[in-house]
């Protein structure tokens, strides 16, 4: 089945990590939001560019380097996108330590978050709008959008892998701070009984 026909998604897969960037909007407009920028913002940039397409918001699923890496270029580019990241990891944009891009000796930092998400809020751009689920336990602010349609779209970030739940193992992770017996905590698109 087709992601819906009135949306525009691209997935820009970033290197070093294979971490997936997302450009999304609504395919009757030109803004669109930039989700997860990574590693290779130039690659982004492109694709905006090639496209005439316009940046209304930066989200963060959550602090770590390489779905923020590109955060600084993409505010550069479009300075009045506001940079969105959960509450929880607010702090890992601007501190290379937290967002584990200093011990690989390459220290990296973001602008500060304009907007921080928080679990019940529904957010609006671009004519999309998002609801927002926190789901602690890869970072201790992991927040995923969720898009309501035919079908819902999760942008998850590293919730779930292919295959399997996301990493809990790493610095101020947690498997203890997942919510729920479960993977991940019962919701209208996720339940314990859908989990891979």
């Amino acid at each position: 089945m087709p992601i819906m026909p009135d949306l525009r998604l691209r997935t820009i897969v970033s290197a070093p990590f294979d971490e997936n960037s997302y450009i999304l909007g609504r395919a009757d407009r030109t803004e669109v939001l930039v989700i997860d920028p990574g590693f290779q913002p130039d690659l982004i940039l492109d694709a905006l560019r090639d496209e005439g397409l316009e940046v209304a918001a930066i989200l963060n699923t959550h602090g770590h380097v390489d779905h923020i890496a590109g955060n600084a270029a993409m505010k550069k580019a479009y300075p009045a996108a506001p940079i969105i990241v959960g509450a929880g990891d607010a702090d890992m944009l601007i501190d290379a330590d937290l967002n584990m891009s200093a011990p690989f000796g390459l220290p990296i930092v973001s602008p500060p978050a304009d907007r921080l998400a928080r679990e019940g809020e529904t957010i609006e751009f671009a004519g999309l709008n998002f609801e927002v689920f926190e789901i602690p336990g890869h970072s201790p602010g992991h927040v995923v959008f969720l898009l309501r349609g035919t079908p819902d779209i999760v942008i998850g970030g590293d919730v779930l892998f292919r295959g399997s739940v996301g990493r809990t193992d790493l610095p101020r992770g947690s498997p203890a701070s997942k919510p729920s017996s479960g993977p991940c905590r019962p919701t209208p698109w996720f339940t314990p009984a859908t989990a891979p």
